[in-house]
């Protein structure tokens, strides 16, 4: 098989490149001298650029056959150390006593098959110790000396016992033993003996474990901060006599439900929960996949619960339960039909009801305690709310009924709910009947949402109580006639407000009046032309504004300078801006304040632009200031011809010879004969690099490429400007510009890339090729005419002393030269 030069090429590139990957690359610097990041180099060492003060070290996804004291540099500081999947398989005794005062180390996905017994000895701060995925087989590791222990995770491992070393009984500290997904399936008495004498702040996570069984007795007098023991089940029946088996256990938070490779369970015992009545908890979190024909009594022990989550829940009917102490229910994606009824839950402080199914809601009264109340998304229909569904619960300060099917207010909907602070309707059709008084009374009201609710404001007093409200969100609604001239008058504390696709055309200068304390407004999606009202005072304290799809062309310059001196955000994007010379103040503000503007690149010109996506920002301002010049000039050389034409001979001398020269050029035959390949554009400051690399590589080639060199091939005693018409722009097929700062600060530079420009304009043959043989800024390339357009839309090649780099440079620039 015969293999091509270029297939020859690209192979021996991936060899070096493979050769090059055992060597890394410098770490990320996150903060100096602090933090770094090495994560995924493809580094077989620490690096030893690092400083002595780094406090966390990310070294994931790199490569530690084994880990011994040398392995490490001396970094006595560092607290966190990282080292995910590095492929380490051994660990030696005192590997790190370099980083002993380590607070945090991880070894995740590690397939470590040796630990040597002192090899954490020299950790005695450490607290955080993270083995996931590691082969572990027990708990049983030498960690005496880790006496400050607070975290031990040790998931996805092959445990099969929740058994501690009997020395950690006296780690005081010691709070969190994540055990998940390992293969747990029998808890005895004995196995427990450490944990019950740890303390009352512990958390025990046994996820995803396949418990079979444990042994009455084991979790006596055990005290729990959380237990976590969903999908840690092989069946429910396993589920139900080891939950009979956790008698005489404490835990305040209780998380369970859910079994392992099930989706959902059928159940012909509608006691299975029955064990949970001889745990002590506080509050449970129950992931629900059990299903029955009949009434299942899911809460019946849960009677001296304070908080019960019940989520992705099958019952179609809440049994009425007396709990003694309930304060939150939060009832989650169940199959309900109705809210049920909980005005006997005295306690009651907080409630929310989700259904996958449409629901009925007959109201809930007589909880003097209950202020959270959350029934959203429940395709809920009720006619005449509000106060009638919530007898004697005058406490209600939070109330969603948002993103439900319709709601129908008739006169003070909202009457006794006094202490109201949000109220969120959105997405939720309201029928209304008198705009005037549905929102009277709520004088506490913070929050309301009433976007997408297809109403429409006709009356400018509907807000008028609302004196305490500071986030006001109506997006998607109607504005009648011009009440919104004055329908945030009284709104004094408002820092929120989001009147979107609301199909306002205008704001007046006092729709605002009132409202000093807004900070955030969004107007996104309206039909605004002009934004003249942002330079009132009133607005002075905004941060952030969103303009974005509207109809906006312009803002005029005392209204940008007038805008709000803390603005942050300004969204004017999708807007058909006018980019003409009419508008270079805006344009210029435009370019100026990328900062704070908001989805910049989404700011395009809608009008005297050469493509529907042009960008703003990419307008040439310099273009506009010169027709500006140029129109004033002609303006005075119309009163004083002789004074000016003198004035513009002297200053403008460079460009008339510039002209004459172009003339005689293009006089000359369009297909004359090329002495040369390539004519080359560089500052003498670069000579060095164009005789020793350009020349040498190019003409000592293989083909030679003939390049037009000034220092060497013009004509003495012809004028340079001739010289580079005739000799260099002429007399060569290709033009390579090496840009440089030296390029952009030369005159006759700028001078050559200008007729090298016009040249190939005119011919419309793109034969300039560019080569940046340093970063020059991009503000910078402007001051050359045209340049910074030419490196914008056409490719170009930069110089790099990396030896693959440096190859790859050559055979691109050799092809580009030799291509007719």
């Amino acid at each position: 098989m015969i293999v091509s030069y270029w297939e020859q090429m690209i192979f021996l590139i991936s060899i070096l490149i493979l050769v090059n990957a055992g060597q890394g690359q410098e770490c990320t610097t996150i903060i100096k001298n602090m933090e770094y990041s090495c994560s995924g180099r493809n580094l077989t060492q620490i690096p030893s650029s690092l400083p002595i003060t780094v406090t966390s070290l990310d070294f994931s996804f790199n490569f530690l056959n084994s880990l011994h004291k040398c392995v490490f540099p001396v970094l006595f500081n560092l607290q966190v150390l990282d080292l995910t999947r590095c492929h380490i398989k051994h660990i030696e005794n005192d590997a790190f006593y370099n980083v002993k005062n380590l607070t945090t180390l991880i070894l995740t996905g590690n397939p470590v098959t040796y630990f040597g017994p002192g090899c954490l000895n020299s950790l005695h701060n450490l607290q955080r110790l993270v083995l996931v995925d590691v082969g572990l087989l027990s708990l049983q590791l030498q960690m005496n000396n880790l006496t400050r222990l607070q975290e031990l995770k040790v998931g996805t491992n092959n445990i099969q016992s929740v058994s501690l070393p009997p020395f950690m009984s006296t780690f005081k500290n010691f709070s969190l033993l994540d055990l998940h997904a390992n293969n747990i399936s029998t808890i005895k008495t004995d196995h427990t003996v450490v944990l019950r004498k740890i303390g009352r702040n512990m958390t025990l996570i046994l996820s995803s474990n396949p418990l079979l069984h444990i042994e009455p007795g084991a979790f006596r007098d055990i005290y729990l901060k959380e237990l976590h023991i969903h999908a840690a089940f092989v069946s429910i029946n396993a589920q139900k006599e080891c939950l009979n088996a956790l008698t005489g256990l404490s835990v305040d938070k209780l998380f369970m439900g859910s079994y392992r490779m099930q989706w959902k369970s059928i159940v012909l015992d509608p006691n299975y929960l029955d064990g949970l009545c001889s745990v002590n908890f506080n509050e449970i979190y129950l992931i629900q996949k059990e299903f029955s024909d009949s009434e299942m009594n899911i809460f019946h022990c849960m009677i001296n619960a304070t908080k019960i989550t019940l989520k992705t829940g099958y019952i179609k009917k809440m049994e009425r339960v007396r709990f003694c102490r309930l304060k939150e229910l939060y009832l989650g994606h169940t199959l309900l039909s109705v809210v049920p009824s909980v005005s006997h839950i005295r306690s009651l402080e907080k409630l929310v009801v989700k259904s996958t199914m449409p629901m009925t809601f007959f109201g809930i009264g007589g909880l003097p305690l209950l202020q959270y109340v959350d029934l959203s998304g429940n395709f809920l229909i009720m006619k005449d709310c509000c106060y009638g569904f919530f007898p004697n619960t005058t406490n209600i300060q939070h109330l969603n009924l948002s993103q439900n099917s319709e709601i129908g207010m008739v006169n003070k909907p909202f009457s006794g709910f006094n202490l109201l602070e949000v109220l969120d309707l959105h997405h939720t059709k309201l029928v209304i009947v008198f705009y005037f008084g549905f929102l009277q009374g709520l004088k506490n009201l913070k929050y309301l949402d009433i976007s997408h609710t297809s109403i429409t404001l006709t009356s400018y007093m509907a807000f008028r109580d609302l004196q305490n409200l500071t986030v006001l969100k109506m997006a998607g609604n109607s504005l009648g006639g011009d009440v919104m001239r004055y329908l945030f008058q009284n709104l004094t504390h408002l820092e929120v407000l989001d009147i979107s696709h609301c199909s306002i055309g205008e704001i007046s200068r006092t729709s605002f009046i009132g409202t000093q304390k807004l900070r955030h407004l969004y107007l996104s999606k309206n039909k605004l032309m002009t934004l003249d009202f942002l330079a009132q005072p009133e607005l002075k304290r905004l941060t952030s504004i969103y303009f974005d799809k509207n109809s906006i062309t312009s803002i005029p310059l005392d209204v940008l300078q007038k805008l709000p001196t803390n603005l942050s955000e300004f969204d004017l994007s999708s807007n058909p801006i006018d980019c003409s010379c009419s508008q270079t103040d805006f344009i210029f503000w435009i370019i100026q304040n990328q900062n704070i503007l908001k989805q910049p690149e989404n700011i395009f010109c809608k009008s005297f632009s050469p493509s529907p996506d042009f960008r703003a920002a990419d307008f040439d301002i310099e273009s506009c200031v010169h027709k500006k010049r140029l129109t004033i000039t002609l303006s005075v050389c119309f009163v004083i011809l002789v004074v000016v034409l003198s004035v513009l001979a002297y200053r403008f001398q460079f460009y008339l010879q510039y002209c004459c020269i172009l003339l005689r050029g293009y006089r000359s035959p369009g297909q004359q004969e090329c002495s040369y390949d390539a004519f080359v554009i560089f500052s003498s400051y670069d000579e060095v690099w164009v005789m020793n690399e350009l020349m040498e590589n190019l003409e000592n080639g293989v083909p030679p490429i003939n390049l037009c060199l000034h220092m060497r091939d013009f004509q003495a005693g012809k004028s340079i400007a001739s010289n580079i018409i005739d000799e260099g722009i002429m007399g060569s097929r290709k033009v390579i510009v090496v840009v440089s700062q030296h390029f952009i600060d030369s005159a006759w530079c700028r001078f050559e890339f200008e007729l090298a420009q016009s040249r190939f304009m005119m011919e419309r043959n793109a034969n300039i090729i560019i080569i940046i043989l340093e970063d020059v800024e991009e503000r910078k390339t402007k001051k050359v005419f045209g340049l910074h357009k030419h490196l914008k839309k056409n490719t170009y090649l930069k110089w790099s002393r990396d030896p693959l780099s440096n190859m790859r440079f050559w055979i691109r620039l050799r092809r580009a030269i030799i291509k007719q």
